[in-house]
């Protein structure tokens, strides 16, 4: 499902992101991916989601090789990756249901089944009352939640979350991996990003651990 093989990473007048990292999550996995910030956990979800380029190496998602993608078959293999992110990069001037919606639009799903779905993945995350609110007028906890459902909506083969947890008290954060936990029920792939060692006792699944860029554990 995804696979790494001596990937560097290195930005201008920087230490290396990443150094040799060579590893596999299968299909069907849930994954942490851990170690102190600066460790390249950040780097390597955005190595995987296309929105950066190895310096060195390669790395396959669904046996396609993202370093020799052209610009314009990015967002076809995008389609098949949902990315939460930790600041959740909602759109605070639409409401709920288009910031879910948002992810079918750009795929030229009809407009028919956009709200279907849309209606669906919001009921599931318990949002379905709020898909007419906006973004600032949700706590926190919500605001993941809408993020979640906007990752998942397109029903993709890979979930990448970027520290999903990290803003939110303890029964929020528990909220919040039930769904990544249910995802991966269902057959997603789930990569976690977390520094939250709490977080990995209470659920413990396979950690894979970056230190300065280089693989630890795995």
């Amino acid at each position: 499902m995804i696979q790494l093989f001596h990937v560097y990473k290195s930005y201008s007048n920087e230490a290396p992101a990443l150094v040799d990292l060579s590893l596999e999550i299968d299909k069907g996995e849930f994954v942490y991916l851990t170690g102190p910030s600066g460790a390249g956990k950040s780097t390597l979800l955005k190595l995987v989601f296309c929105a950066q380029r190895p310096s060195r190496g390669q790395i396959l998602v669904n046996g396609r090789n993202v370093g020799r993608l052209k610009s314009g078959d990015i967002p076809l293999l995008r389609r098949s990756i949902g990315v939460v992110f930790q600041d959740f990069k909602l759109l605070p001037q639409r409401t709920v249901e288009h910031n879910v919606a948002i992810t079918l639009e750009v795929a030229g799903v009809s407009m028919r089944d956009v709200k279907r779905r849309t209606y669906a993945i919001l009921k599931e995350v318990g949002l379905a009352h709020r898909l007419n609110q906006y973004p600032p007028r949700l706590s926190g906890g919500e605001q993941q939640r809408v993020a979640i459902a906007r990752a998942l909506v397109g029903e993709p083969q890979i979930l990448l979350a970027d520290e999903p947890t990290g803003n939110l008290d303890e029964e929020r954060s528990q909220e919040i991996m039930a769904l990544l936990l249910q995802a991966n029920a269902h057959g997603t792939t789930v990569v976690v990003a977390t520094h939250d060692r709490a977080l990995i006792e209470r659920t413990p699944k396979r950690v894979i651990q970056l230190v300065s860029g280089r693989l630890i554990a795995a």
